[in-house]
Order: structure tokens, then C-alpha cells, then sequence
């Protein structure tokens, strides 16, 4: 897709609702904080979340945490223009090693899996309609 086209479903909180998660409100501006809920079947997380970076198209930033466990992480999203009309999208989640490794939902893999379905499959298939 465009990376235009990329950064409204990265930035528009009626687009993120469609393949990302039910976020109430969200703005790409640095300070900006907003929540949600995910997990699995079994358990789901609350996610508090302050965008720490935005340089429209191309970067946005944001830390990632749980208010019942008192750890750090952020998540970057970069865009890159390949050629027209295509667009690379690359996520670095840091800090996933301050999380309980006792707990399978905070397993790197757990979060690998994670990404990989959320970017994937479901924002790909909805930039893709």
C-alpha cells in the first residue's frame, strides 16, 4: 500500500479499531496517552500507552506497559517508501525482557506471534480491501 495509506491506519483511530485494537481515543502527538485491552482467551491485559515519536509518514513511537506490572517497553513502527504504491513496515518492540518470563502471554514468542497476526494478516488484509 501507500505509505499514506500506512500511517492514517497507523495514526486514525477509526481505521486502528478495524485491525488493531478497540482504542477510544488516540492521537499522534508526542504526550498523547490512551489504553486498551488484549490478550488471549484466557486472560486480557490492560495496555497503557504515551506516544513518545511522531515524524509523519515515517515514524511513530510509543511505550507499551500494564499497569499491574510495573515494567517498561516501547513500540516503533518505521515506514519506507519501496516504489510506488509500496510500502515496508518495520516494528521494533523493545524492553520485552523486563516482563515476567514466567508468564507465557509475556514470552518473547508470545509477542513475536502477536505482531506477526496484527501485522501480518490484519493490517495487511485490511489495507489490502
Amino acid at each position: 500500500a501507500p505509505i499514506e495509506k500506512v500511517w492514517r491506519a497507523l495514526t486514525d483511530r477509526d481505521q486502528m479499531k478495524q485491525w488493531y485494537f478497540e482504542i477510544q481515543e488516540f492521537r499522534p502527538e508526542v504526550g498523547f496517552k490512551f489504553s486498551f485491552s488484549g490478550g488471549d482467551d484466557t486472560v486480557q491485559y490492560l495496555h497503557e500507552c504515551e506516544v513518545l515519536e511522531v515524524d509523519p509518514p515515517v515514524r511513530l513511537s510509543y511505550t507499551w506497559t500494564y499497569p499491574e506490572h510495573q515494567r517498561f517497553s516501547s513500540v516503533r513502527f518505521e515506514l519506507f517508501k519501496e516504489e510506488e504504491g509500496l510500502t515496508r513496515l518495520k516494528l521494533t518492540h523493545e524492553g520485552l525482557d523486563t516482563f515476567p518470563q514466567d508468564e507465557p502471554n509475556f514470552a518473547i514468542e508470545s509477542f513475536t506471534a502477536g505482531w506477526n497476526e496484527i501485522l501480518g494478516n490484519s493490517l495487511k488484509n485490511f489495507l489490502e480491501v
